[in-house]
């Protein structure tokens, strides 16, 4: 059978999109070849939040399950890719449009958002597309367990703390910082796995659809 891997994390470099005020990565070679050493070793400083991440819970709810905690099956599976190219914010009308097949569960919004990837824009852009509370709240009564936007959150920039806080208190898995760029809306098979930080509010992900 033949199948296709589509990569849509974004990579994680210095000099990145980061949130306002987030420590964007820095990378130190600590040895090398060039320098007469034997190997190559590097470390790395950075925001949990950079680039393609998970958060937890503990993101937005004081006691909340860290990173560890998450069921990896939420992670793995189908997902739902769907496009919505012209709007401006996710409501929870535009999520009774969308008609989702039966027994959806993973959920990734492809948005405009996704051009600031594909144009390699570095600003942080705080009008992307994101969910309003009434779209949380439509996602957490259709039983949806995992949502993935393509852009640094799933919720509006002067919406955070609300969207957060419905999404994260029903367990909701928020996969954040996709890059949809590359990819048609329909259903794909999502692999999407955080480093196992412990008893952190966020990680890390490799995030790729296979088709």
């Amino acid at each position: 059978m033949k199948f296709k891997i589509i990569d849509i994390s974004v990579p994680i470099k210095e000099g990145m999109t980061v949130w306002p005020k987030g420590l964007a990565p820095l990378f130190k070679m600590i040895s090398s070849f060039n320098k007469g050493d034997q190997w190559t070793e590097t470390e790395v400083k950075m925001n949990l939040h950079s680039g393609t991440h998970l958060d937890s819970p503990l993101h937005k709810i004081k006691g909340g399950s860290s990173i560890d905690k998450l069921r990896l099956e939420e992670m793995i599976g189908p997902a739902f890719v769907v496009h919505l190219p012209k709007i401006k914010v996710i409501t929870a009308q535009d999520l009774d449009d969308l008609n989702l097949p039966k027994n959806t569960a993973r959920l990734l919004f492809k948005t405009f958002n996704s051009n600031f990837w594909k144009n390699k824009e570095k600003k942080f852009q705080k009008k992307f597309v994101g969910l309003s509370p009434d779209a949380a709240s439509w996602l957490v009564s259709h039983k949806i367990k995992l949502v993935g936007n393509d852009y640094l959150s799933v919720a509006q920039f002067d919406k955070q703390p609300e969207v957060h806080k419905i999404l994260l208190e029903n367990k909701i898995i928020l996969l954040e910082g996709l890059n949809l760029s590359s990819v048609k809306a329909g259903v794909y098979q999502l692999i999407c796995l955080p480093m196992k930080f412990m008893n952190t509010e966020a990680a890390s992900a490799r995030a790729i659809l296979i088709k």
